[in-house]
């Protein structure tokens, strides 16, 4: 670290110290700074942002292809208000036509929000929570799965219940019921309470809603992808598959990456939904959770972009109501 990145800290400590006093004098006498001096660093920084506390050898410069004021407002405001989403999530949905077609790499918006103190996931949802303190670092990534060939939807579908946590006001454990069409993209998910572990009949209704959808679509619910829970083993899920017409396989015990896309699409919906949901609520209601879970599936499944291998630019609705003809049994 450079001397002129130790003053721009110092700088930054400043300010920080006079918002948590609310006294700019004694932040002033403590830090060994003239009042005057702080006042005319504050109006640069009202006028033009924190950057100007930074020595101005040190402050980045402006590159001819960088993007308009407007252009990186409409990405500071969306990436704002989806802290969940990547710069490369964000390129991909700005560039759509019902999100105005702006045109931004993903690098072009990983500088932007890195102008701007948010290139961080952590550092968005701090913002969205309304305090300086980051949330809980982020666990590991788990390694990539490998590709599942499918070629139409309701070819596989993945299940599986991700555990949400106690709230306040309910009774026992609140579980999402998860499912993917690995196909497609397309997810169902379901919020439910049970005393300990997930409900077979929880898991056999979402089975039963999903194949109701796929139908209606013009697809039909060929074969299901589990893993060894009771939820699943259970007899009313098994039955409830056959009554279907579909059949059900189950990933070896120890082995979740084979069932990598209901896995992945679970965290990206814990990143994308929960933990902005989280960091907006002081205390998060069951209610709450599902409007905004409902919300983010409109949102996932009809508006966000997709780059996926199979999607190809396309929503996961798209995709599924491009074919109408149903597939033989």
């Amino acid at each position: 670290m450079v001397d002129d990145d130790l003053i721009f800290k110092f700088r930054l400590r400043l300010f920080s110290l006079a918002g948590e006093l609310g006294n700019v004098r004694e932040a002033c006498r403590l830090m060994g700074v003239h009042p005057s001096t702080f006042y005319r660093w504050r109006e640069q920084v009202l006028r033009s942002g924190l950057e100007m506390l930074r020595p101005r050898e040190r402050r980045s410069p402006r590159m001819p292809n960088q993007a308009s004021m407007l252009t990186e407002q409409r990405v500071v405001a969306f990436a704002l208000g989806h802290p969940g989403l990547g710069p490369r999530r964000i390129s991909a949905t700005l560039a759509q036509e019902r999100w105005g077609g702006i045109v931004v790499s993903p690098n072009g918006v990983w500088r932007i929000l890195r102008r701007h103190g948010l290139s961080r996931r952590a550092a968005r949802l701090s913002l969205v929570a309304g305090y300086a303190a980051p949330p809980e670092p982020e666990g590991p990534t788990p390694l990539a799965a490998r590709h599942v060939e499918v070629d139409h939807p309701g070819q596989l579908v993945g299940f599986d219940c991700f555990h949400v946590g106690r709230l306040s006001g309910t009774t026992g454990r609140v579980w999402q019921y998860t499912a993917i069409d690995l196909a497609s993209s397309y997810v169902w998910a379901e919020l439910a309470t049970t005393p300990l572990n997930p409900s077979a009949a929880r898991t056999s209704q979402l089975a039963r809603r999903v194949a109701a959808d796929l139908a209606a679509a013009g697809w039909r619910l060929e074969r299901v992808l589990t893993d060894n829970g009771s939820e699943f083993r259970s007899q009313v899920y098994g039955d409830t598959v056959r009554d279907l017409g579909a059949t059900q396989t189950f990933i070896r015990a120890g082995r979740p990456a084979t069932n990598g896309a209901v896995e992945r699409v679970q965290r990206t919906i814990l990143e994308e939904c929960w933990r902005p949901a989280f960091a907006r609520s002081l205390v998060p209601k069951l209610t709450g959770l599902v409007r905004d879970l409902e919300a983010y599936l409109r949102f996932y499944n009809h508006e966000r972009a997709h780059t996926g291998r199979l999607t190809n630019g396309r929503t996961p609705a798209e995709v599924i109501r491009g074919g109408r003809k149903m597939r033989p049994r």
